[in-house]
């Protein structure tokens, strides 16, 4: 095993930069997920770490080894794709054991590589015989990881692998994957553009926005203290309600552009009083409130019951913008409702209207 180091590292397609240098230390056995929407540079990044893309410039380390000029099979990792990868023609034992063939491992070692990581993965005998058209497509995921993992590598890279699952595959494969990782305590490095699979699966998470990092830091820190608007209204489902507003002169409470307003901490922004914000409110913090505790009046539009919860979609006062509110349980309400809403101080985040960083008291 070994930890990854990306310094300053730069990817350019002629004069269009699409990745802007890039700072990371990966220790050894950690998961970093790399999160972001499409076209954001996140494969590119993990193809530069795999060598794949060759570096405009900056620098990456794998253990203690700068692998800048290296080859993909000089670089002891191994990547497991979002399409499978596997040679149709072949056994699924014969896909985990090819790779180990043409390194010149003995067959005896071959066999026990294979059969080790069938064990871990539940690929039986008979799974072992088929080939990869006789699988589903969760067996065929498990078939390439199994692959990673005769090798015995450095580290493990995983670029969208559960793209193509339906969703309740999606679920099992992540809770696989997610056993695996804190079985063999490999350094892995996994790209999705889904936020919940970021949320569950990493140690720490790397949001990226148009190449450039957004915030490098833990699931629940990323949610509890997002450093930008964009993280802010990335991590998180539902998504984070982000709504023009504007601190009040007594710096104690924040004015939403409808109209009505929110109590906030004590003193904890009175060196922002006056100044215009993005108030960003999470749809599972609010409370119904009684009339004479309201601060907020929540317009009704639509109401959509999933059972354990009950999302509301509606807005505050005159401001037509939607905003979405989640409840727990299943709960009679209407649309053309008016409801009292509240939001307890501390967990309304604020953000400087023109940069977009976090406001700190």
């Amino acid at each position: 095993m070994a930890g990854i180091n990306l310094r300053g590292v730069v990817k350019a397609y002629g004069k269009t930069q699409v990745i802007h240098g890039v700072d990371c230390t990966i220790a050894d056995g950690e998961f970093l997920v790399i999160v972001g929407p499409s076209g954001c540079g996140k494969s590119t990044l993990l193809r530069m770490i795999a060598g794949l893309e060759i570096i405009t410039d900056g620098e990456i380390s794998i253990g203690d080894r700068v692998v800048n000029d290296l080859e993909p099979a000089e670089r002891d990792i191994a990547m497991v794709f979002q399409n499978y990868a596997l040679y149709p023609h072949m056994t699924v034992y014969n896909n985990m054991a090819y790779g180990l063939k043409i390194r010149g491992l003995a067959k005896a070692d071959i066999d026990t590589r294979v059969r080790k990581a069938a064990e871990i993965l539940a690929l039986d005998d008979d799974l072992l015989r088929r080939t990869p058209r006789q699988l589903s497509g969760g067996q065929r995921q498990r078939v390439a990881m199994g692959r990673a993992i005769v090798r015995q590598p450095s580290a493990f890279l995983f670029d969208e692998p559960l793209s193509n699952l339906d969703a309740k595959l999606r679920v099992q494969m992540r809770l696989e994957i997610k056993k695996l990782q804190q079985n063999l305590g490999i350094t892995s490095v996994y790209v999705t553009h889904d936020q919940v699979e970021a949320m569950t699966l990493g140690h720490r998470l790397m949001v990226l926005n148009g190449g450039v990092v957004e915030q490098i830091g833990a699931p629940i820190e990323l949610y509890e203290h997002p450093a930008t608007l964009f993280v802010a209204g990335f991590i998180g489902s539902p998504a984070m309600n982000l709504l023009p507003a504007r601190i009040g002169d007594g710096g104690d409470r924040v004015e939403l552009s409808g109209g009505d307003s929110l109590a906030l901490p004590p003193g904890r922004f009175a060196a922002h009083a006056g100044q215009t914000v993005t108030a960003g409110l999470r749809p599972e913090h609010f409370e119904i409130v009684t009339d004479d505790q309201s601060v907020a009046r929540l317009a009704v539009d639509v109401v959509e019951q999933l059972g354990a919860d009950t999302l509301v979609h509606g807005h505050f006062g005159n401001d037509r913008g939607s905003l979405t509110v989640r409840l727990n349980g299943t709960q009679n309400l209407q649309a053309r409702q008016v409801l009292p809403m509240s939001v307890r101080p501390e967990l309304i985040h604020l953000f400087d209207a023109d940069s977009g960083r976090r406001l700190e008291s």
